[in-house]
């Protein structure tokens, strides 16, 4: 097949994240594909769990939205969004949790509420939702985003999201963010210092490509090694089930 676009190698990396994970919560767009990919690859036993009150989702087709019809059929449960949050959020139930966002900064916090100041913003994004209550609860959350100096920034312009605050983990049930995946490389977070560390980069990216892209001077660990290119299977699945007209998967 041709070959795969920075959107596709994110998208197939952070669905292989997902091997051996149980219970997770989905957000829409590139995360949904990752999660759909997951269950038909590398972790067909995975829970797909979705912000409007379904848990155990078993979707025949890429959902729209996390209100589509597709997702009630089949599944595990259907309850109010509170019951989802309440209980099995907020009970601890959420292995990991896929977010997104507009900016992030080195230790893992997440803006998709402004660009700009918060009173007079250049640009007014969608807001938490519930990516708050999901970074603070899930036991585990990958972060998956487009890299570039506009979205890799030293200081985001309003935490949405926390991650690991200023380095010190904050004191809530999840353990914050531990993996980030763009259309460049993978990062993981240092222990002590809570700082986000690249510890992969993707095929034909080299580490000048990455420094460009970010914001701040990036730490980068001892080994990194080169992340596997999407197989042939990864990206039948992505091109001819999940998204065949390319409006997620064929950007840059």
């Amino acid at each position: 097949m041709e070959g795969a676009t920075p959107t596709e190698t994110m998208i197939v990396a952070s669905a292989r994240h997902l091997a051996g994970e149980r219970v997770c919560f989905v957000g829409i767009g590139p995360p949904n594909i990752a999660c759909n990919l997951a269950r038909r690859t590398v972790a067909p036993d995975l829970e797909l769990v979705y912000e409007a009150g379904v848990f155990g989702a078993v979707p025949e087709r890429l959902p729209l939205s996390i209100g589509d019809p597709s997702l009630v059929t089949g599944a595990t449960s259907v309850c109010s969004m509170f019951e989802l949050f309440a209980y099995y959020l907020q009970g601890g139930l959420v292995d990991v949790a896929f977010l997104s966002g507009s900016q992030i900064d080195r230790f893992g916090n997440l803006n998709t509420t402004v660009i700009g100041d918060y009173s007079s913003p250049k640009v007014r994004l969608p807001g938490s939702g519930g990516a708050c209550e999901i970074a603070i609860n899930a036991h585990k959350v990958f972060v998956i985003m487009p890299q570039s100096t506009r979205t890799f920034v030293e200081k985001i312009d309003f935490r949405t999201s926390p991650g690991h605050l200023t380095g010190k983990r904050p004191a809530h049930w999840g353990a914050g963010p531990s993996v980030v995946v763009t259309g460049l490389g993978m990062y993981e977070f240092d222990d002590d210092s809570g700082e986000m560390c690249l510890t992969n980069l993707h095929p034909g990216v080299s580490l000048d490509d990455v420094q460009q892209a970010t914001s701040w001077e990036l730490r980068v660990g001892d080994h990194v090694s080169e992340t596997p290119a999407p197989t042939e299977q990864e990206l039948r699945v992505m091109r001819e089930q999940l998204d065949p007209q390319g409006i997620y998967t064929r950007g840059g």
